[in-house]
């Protein structure tokens, strides 16, 4: 059964739970990427992204707005302060935000369809496969 992610607002938050949020609405591209930022950002071969529309996004626990950091002339990430946990990406002028799937506790209906930046990918890890044109059975 191959049914599509639910649009019904949703919560995730930081390792030490400091800062928290809430977005609602389709999830876009949920996706895996080894890029080196993502590399570096995380200690690991990859980070998982799911986007959801910004204007659904809502900070809410007692630590506020993340604090951001530009990764690239053109988008920032958000992380906790106090925590590290890197909670999401944000590019200039965007009407979406990118979520780690982490931050969201890695929910089972979001699951990765293609793998940002294969060429930069460790060679020990399976690839994500690209499953975005493939209808569901």
């Amino acid at each position: 059964m191959n049914a599509l992610p639910s649009t019904a607002p949703r919560s995730g938050g930081c390792l030490c739970r400091r800062i928290q949020f809430t977005v609602s609405g389709p999830p876009d591209y949920p996706h895996t990427c080894s890029c080196p930022h993502c590399q570096e950002l995380s200690g690991g071969p990859m980070m998982a992204w799911v986007s959801f529309p910004l204007n659904s996004l809502k900070w809410t626990g007692d630590g506020g707005e993340p604090a951001w950091h530009y990764t690239w002339p053109d988008s920032r990430r958000g992380f906790c302060p106090r925590c590290g946990s890197q909670l999401c990406a944000l590019d200039d002028g965007a009407t979406s935000i990118a979520v780690t799937l982490s931050a969201l506790g890695n929910p089972a209906d979001l699951v990765p369809v293609n793998q940002s930046y294969r060429d930069t990918a460790v060679p020990w890890l399976p690839q994500v496969p690209d499953t975005r044109h493939h209808r569901p059975a």
